[in-house]
């Protein structure tokens, strides 16, 4: 009995270490600035201000396009093919699909997504100017956004094709049900490390709206 009282008080111990943990781990990453229209639920209203982002696009399935951009995003802002200083590391972790490559046998991946072509995201620091970053690779693009509108859906878990599309099936109808109008292609946005835990992940489906 005594050996069950102090396990469980050791894995509540580890609990504790571990919320406080992911807390801080939380609280160091920046994430980018908006306004609250309006909350229903898990989804949003948002209006941005201007970013700039850093983007790369990988062709193939979705998760291993998202992988690939990360890594060579990452090799960017932590100066790991340039001169000069690192880039803080900023969060969501964003990407959208590109027009999808015709193929004969398309390869399929998790949610049944064919191949296509993936542009992965990172925005950067708000104290940055297109001026003042570093200049990129020739695969590596900085945008300027402009301001602009959003609804996100908002949910835990890896963020699988199939939870993707899910989420965005669901918020595609809560647009429609407020005659919002859509002004660009669906986006997903990943808040979280692999590291931590699937139940605490934030994930996201955003569509820009007029």
């Amino acid at each position: 009995m005594k050996f069950w009282k102090y396990a469980a008080a050791g894995a509540a111990v580890l609990s504790i270490g571990a919320a406080g943990a992911y807390a801080q781990y939380r609280n160091s990453v920046d994430e980018p600035d908006y306004s609250l229209v309006s909350e229903d639920g898990d989804i949003q209203l948002r209006e941005y201000a201007p970013m700039i982002v850093a983007e790369v696009t990988h062709t193939g399935d979705r998760r291993r396009a998202l992988n690939a951009g990360f890594r060579r995003l990452a090799a960017y802002i932590f100066a790991q093919d340039r001169p000069g200083k690192e880039i803080a590391m900023t969060s969501p972790v964003m990407q959208d699909q590109g027009e999808k490559i015709a193929m004969t046998s398309p390869v399929l991946q998790d949610g049944g997504d064919t191949s296509g072509s993936w542009r992965t995201r990172f925005v950067m620091p708000s104290e940055y100017t297109m001026e003042t970053l570093p200049t990129p690779p020739d695969d590596v693009t900085l945008v300027e956004m402009p301001p602009r509108k959003v609804a996100a859906i908002r949910f835990s878990g890896r963020g699988s094709s199939d939870d993707l599309a899910a989420r965005e099936q669901e918020l595609r109808a809560w647009i429609a049900d407020r005659d919002l109008t859509i002004a660009g292609p669906a986006e997903f946005a990943f808040y979280d490390a692999p590291m931590v835990p699937p139940p605490l992940r934030r994930n996201e489906v955003i569509i820009p709206v007029e």
